[in-house]
């Protein structure tokens, strides 16, 4: 069960149950699901970024001076590979000057720990960057747990997690090692099953993205 506390978004606007139903049916080609995966990543990331701390600053419009924001915070973007990078890339869209960390992470499929194969980080960050970290599905949550492991070890202090679709274990996994972490997603699905996957979930994400 989720706690009241959990920083868990569930984000239930029309537009992305919409695209997310479409995602889970396994008659959806590889082609479609991509389009649906950028469009669904899209909403996701418009929701987890909403608490962007921003500036008022001056304007002048063609009509005369007026008042506007502009954003604040150094904006980093964490693909864990490789189905993360659909995220990225409409992440790009909607923040084009947000920097970029790929983590390279894979699943032992015995024990289903995640494994880093890859992670190519500053020794240090600004105070003020916030962290997005994108995977499309939370499962056991070792994958998200490593990645936010990377920028927590480096003092950041603002780091959210975007997910597709979420599994209770892989929320209840990384609350109890970061309660502070923002986790936005799609839905929270009912369940693991004996090999990890989400259950009823929508298969394998990078497979289905990928064409693979």
């Amino acid at each position: 069960m989720i706690s009241a506390h959990s920083s868990v978004k569930v984000a239930k606007h029309p537009l992305i149950q919409n695209a997310l139903t479409q995602l889970r049916d396994y008659r959806t080609p590889s082609s479609e699901f991509r389009r649906l995966s950028l469009q669904l990543s899209r909403l996701l990331i418009y929701e987890a970024m909403v608490g962007l701390s921003a500036k008022e600053i001056g304007v002048e419009t063609p009509m005369g001076p007026g008042k506007g924001v502009v954003l604040t915070d150094y904006v980093i973007l964490a693909p864990v590979l490789r189905a993360g990078l659909v995220l990225s890339e409409a992440a790009q869209d909607l923040f084009p000057g947000a920097r970029i960390y790929h983590v390279g992470l894979r699943r032992d499929e015995e024990t289903l720990k995640a494994i880093s194969y890859y992670s190519k980080l500053p020794e240090k960050l600004p105070a003020e960057s916030s962290v997005f970290i994108l995977d499309p599905m939370l499962a056991t949550g070792g994958s998200a747990v490593a990645a936010i492991s990377l920028f927590s070890n480096l003092k950041v202090q603002s780091i959210h997690l975007v997910s597709f679709l979420s599994a209770p274990e892989g929320i209840k996994h990384v609350q109890e090692n970061f309660p502070n972490v923002q986790i936005t997603t799609g839905a929270i699905d009912d369940h693991l099953n004996e090999h990890g996957y989400i259950v009823p979930g929508l298969g394998d994400a990078g497979d289905r993205i990928f064409g693979t």
